[in-house]
C-alpha cells in the first residue's frame, strides 16, 4: 500500500473539533495506508513550520501528500506546503473543505493557481466546490464526499416532531451562533416547552458572545462546551430539530451526521449546502441570518409530523451514499 503524509489541523488535543484530517486518516490507515500527519501545534507559525519540516523529512518516504484546504487564514498552510512539495517532486492533493473557496479563487488567483494546477488531483468534498474549481480552469479536480460510517449512527425515526432543537458546530462567527439565538427566541414565544442545546468548543470568542445574547433574553439554553463524537451522537436521541445557521459552509459532516439520525435539519441556504441538501424533501432550507423563516420552518415541522417523517427517511438514504464502504473506493482509485 501507498505512504501518505497528511497535512492539516489536528486540532483536537487543545480542545477544538475533530477535523477531517482526525476522521479521514484513520480510515485510510484502515484500508492498509501508512499515513503520517502534521500538524497538532497549536500556534499557526509553528504548525506551519512543523508541517514544512514534516514535508521536507518525509520527501524521500511517501508517495503523496494531502493537504487540507481551507478558504481563509489555512489556505496559506496550503500554498507553502504545495510550493514545498513542487520542488521535492512530490505528488500533493488538496482536499477542499472551504465553503468560500469560490471566493478566494477569485481573490487570489495567482496563487490559487500554483497549488491547484500543479496538484496531481484535488479533491472536492461536494459538486459545488467540483463545479467551481473546473468552471475555474482546475480540470484536475474530481469528487470523494465527505464520509461517515454509517453504522456508528443509529436512526431514530420521529413520528412525532417537538420544538427540541440542537446545534452542533464550533463557536465561529462564519458558522453564525447567534441566529440560533435568535431563532429560540421566537420558537420559545409559541412554544414555552421548547429547547435549545449548542454543542461545540469556542473558536473566536463567539461562544461568549451568543451566551450573553441569551442572557439579554433570558433565554436557558444547555452549552455543552465540546463533547465527543459519542456523547454528541447520544446526546442527539433527546433532540428532534437540527438547526445549521452557517454564513459559508460546503458540505458539513455535522449536517450529514444529523441526516444519519434521523434530526429534521433546517439549515440557511449557503455555499454547497443546496447541493447536500434537497429543499422540502431531505432538509428545509432557509436564506442566511433569516432567523424568522427558520422559526416559522420549525412551526410548520412540528405541525406536519407526516411530512417530517418522510423528509427524515429520505434524508438517511441519501447519506447512506456517504458510508465508508462506498467512499473508499474514490480514493483507492485516485491513490494507485
Amino acid at each position: 500500500m501507498k505512504s501518505l503524509l497528511y497535512i492539516g489541523n489536528k486540532l483536537s488535543v487543545h480542545g477544538l473539533s475533530v477535523t477531517t484530517i482526525e476522521t479521514l486518516g484513520p480510515l485510510l490507515e484502515s484500508e492498509g495506508y501508512s499515513v503520517k500527519y502534521a500538524s497538532s501545534k497549536n500556534n499557526k507559525l509553528f504548525r506551519l513550520l512543523e508541517m514544512l519540516k514534516v514535508t521536507f523529512q518525509l520527501r524521500n518516504k511517501v508517495d503523496y501528500i494531502l493537504i487540507d484546504t481551507y478558504s481563509t487564514s489555512n489556505f496559506w498552510y496550503a500554498f507553502f506546503v504545495s510550493q514545498l512539495a513542487r520542488i521535492l517532486d512530490v505528488k500533493y492533493i488538496p482536499i477542499l473543505h472551504g465553503g468560500n473557496l469560490p471566493n478566494r479563487l477569485e481573490k487570489s488567483k495567482w496563487f490559487s493557481k500554483q497549488i491547484f494546477k500543479n496538484s496531481y488531483k484535488n479533491v472536492s468534498p461536494s459538486q459545488y466546490l467540483l463545479e467551481a474549481f473546473i468552471s475555474n480552469g482546475f480540470s484536475n479536480t474530481i469528487y470523494i464526499p465527505n464520509t461517515i460510517q454509517i453504522e456508528n449512527y443509529q436512526f431514530k425515526l420521529r413520528s412525532k416532531v417537538a420544538p427540541k432543537l440542537l446545534w452542533v458546530r464550533s463557536f465561529a462567527k462564519i458558522y453564525n451562533p447567534k441566529m440560533a439565538v435568535e431563532v429560540f427566541k421566537i420558537v420559545k414565544e409559541k412554544f414555552l416547552e421548547a429547547t435549545l442545546c449548542m454543542i461545540g468548543p469556542d473558536k473566536d470568542g463567539s461562544l461568549a458572545a451568543t451566551k450573553e445574547l441569551a442572557k439579554q433574553y433570558n433565554l436557558d439554553i444547555e452549552f455543552t462546551g465540546k463533547l465527543s463524537k459519542e456523547d454528541w451522537i447520544l446526546r442527539a436521541t433527546e433532540y428532534d430539530i437540527f438547526i445549521n445557521t452557517t454564513h459559508f459552509d460546503n458540505m458539513p459532516v455535522s449536517v450529514i451526521e444529523a441526516m444519519a439520525l434521523g434530526l429534521l435539519v433546517v439549515s440557511t441556504n449557503v455555499g454547497g449546502l443546496n447541493y447536500l441538501l434537497e429543499d422540502k424533501k431531505d432538509a428545509f432550507l432557509v436564506n442566511d441570518n433569516d432567523y424568522i423563516s427558520m422559526a416559522e420552518t420549525i412551526f410548520f415541522l412540528c405541525k406536519n409530523p407526516e411530512l417530517s417523517l418522510k423528509s427524515s427517511q429520505f434524508a438517511r438514504e441519501k447519506v447512506i451514499g456517504f458510508d465508508w464502504n462506498f467512499v473508499k473506493n474514490k480514493w483507492n482509485e485516485t491513490i494507485i
